[in-house]
């Protein structure tokens, strides 16, 4: 089962690694962007984190969600602010007012979450957002659940997903975002959103796909 002490401490693993890749962001952000969206993750999932951690043990997998987005938003006033926080609600709604959940639904989360932003941001793949990382692991998602796949399995796919969607990115022009205004110019690098989309994918999907069918 995933339980709200399996959230709490994937938040904690989320802030922990996001922030030590603070500097890296905002390096790539600085080819094509503001330069600040290192600092901006790292402030956001370190804000929810501490959102989760206190609230009470009665708590249920949708007020951690929820308080993420919260927490979230209060830290992050930039673009990635409302779609995470969107995305932590969706992610709410789709966990329900429980304490834990079957983990083999646990790719549902990832799927409510990239809908979240996808739908908020207004975007679509190939724009070189974050959303050309988290549809992709969505449908791989979907997909591996409806073919029946184990969650290691599944997670496995999600990862490859979200690492090709990144790469992707290189060779797409930017017509979102602050660095839509490079236009050309943004050919050939990353998007910032996109690397960090991975980062999170990656301790998601690592984290599940330890627990197998647990």
């Amino acid at each position: 089962m995933l339980t709200t002490g399996d959230i709490a401490r994937l938040f904690r693993q989320l802030a922990e690694t996001i922030g030590a890749a603070r500097d890296e962001l905002c390096r790539l952000d600085g080819v094509i962007g503001d330069a600040d969206h290192g600092i901006a993750m790292a402030d956001g999932f370190a804000a929810a984190s501490s959102a989760i951690d206190a609230l009470s043990e009665e708590a249920t997998l949708a007020d951690q969600f929820n308080a993420a987005a919260k927490g979230f938003l209060n830290a992050v006033g930039a673009s990635s602010g409302p779609l995470y926080a969107t995305a932590f609600m969706r992610a709410a709604k789709a966990a329900g007012a429980r304490a834990e959940m079957p983990m083999i639904e646990a790719p549902t989360l990832i799927i409510a979450m990239a809908e979240g932003i996808r739908s908020r941001g207004k975007a679509e793949q190939g724009e070189k957002t974050m959303v050309d990382v988290w549809t992709p692991a969505a449908a791989a998602a979907e997909q591996g659940m409806a073919s029946g796949l184990p969650l290691r399995e599944i997670m496995t796919r999600i990862r490859d997903a979200a690492t090709e969607g990144a790469e992707s990115t290189k060779s797409m022009v930017a017509t979102k975002g602050r660095s839509a205004r490079l236009g050309e110019r943004s050919l050939g690098h990353i998007d910032p959103g996109a690397a960090s989309a991975t980062i999170v994918l990656n301790v998601i999907a690592e984290d599940w796909g330890q627990r197998g069918t647990a």
